[in-house]
């Protein structure tokens, strides 16, 4: 991407001066075999309706405001160019403690209250229409922060031999990372499309990505992503 990287704000000029002293970094690249893996884009982190965040958390106290809404469309772009290339498109979701009996990771949440929105409560999980799975693709539910802990996702990924993931989805500092990291340790190529993850925190999205970029993965953009994906030719067996 050109231009100046989002996370380069935050940078104090001590960390400027080190990075501008090691060699150039080289990127990961894309493999042969890629699926989009969208992570965790579920009606709990978005609301109803697009509202900036210290609204929309009196509602939906887990809501990540306008940047996810945001994030949702252009992960409709992602999915749109990804399936017009014939590359897989995955689903990873968690799933509520109330389904699986599996107590979340966390001692404490967000999410609304049973007894004081039971509608919304109920529909937490739900895939939000920008992210919908079609028919026929892979969902997985999960009960930790990353999307291979627990779930076949590893499994199928072998099978079909696919060696490279595009992620899309939230938190990039929570879950998103956490399945970049496994990814990485599976010694998968792992691409994060800036524009289509998200975060409540504009400092803890920067500089995720600012870590992913430099030890996990390739932090690109939706434009490199989408002109990568129109030239995709999948690999021939043989």
């Amino acid at each position: 991407m050109a231009g100046q990287r989002v996370w380069e704000q935050f940078l104090t000029e001590r960390d400027r001066a080190h990075l501008a002293a090691l060699p150039p970094r080289k990127p990961y690249g894309y493999g042969r075999r890629p699926a989009v893996l969208s992570v965790d884009n579920y009606r709990g982190v978005v609301g109803d309706q697009p509202e900036p965040l210290l609204e929309a958390i009196k509602t939906w106290p887990n809501s990540t405001g306008l940047e996810g809404w945001q994030a949702l469309e252009r992960i409709s772009e992602l999915f749109a160019g990804a399936r017009s290339a014939g590359v897989p498109v995955l689903h990873v979701s968690g799933a509520p403690t109330e389904v699986t009996g599996v107590p979340r990771w966390r001692t404490h949440g967000h999410n609304p209250a049973p007894d004081a929105a039971e509608d919304r409560f109920r529909r937490r999980y739900d895939l939000v229409e920008q992210a919908a799975p079609h028919a026929g693709e892979v969902q997985l539910t999960k009960t930790a922060p990353s999307a291979f802990f627990g779930t076949p996702l590893a499994a199928y990924l072998i099978g079909q031999g696919i060696d490279t993931l595009i992620v899309c989805g939230e938190a990039v500092s929570g879950c998103v990372r956490a399945t970049v990291v496994d990814g990485c340790s599976y010694r998968l190529r792992m691409i994060v499309v800036e524009d289509c993850v998200y975060d409540r925190h504009q400092a803890t999205w920067a500089m995720n990505l600012f870590d992913i970029h430099e030890k996990y993965g390739d932090v690109v953009s939706l434009e490199s992503t989408l002109k990568w994906l129109a030239e995709y030719e999948p690999a021939i067996e043989g």
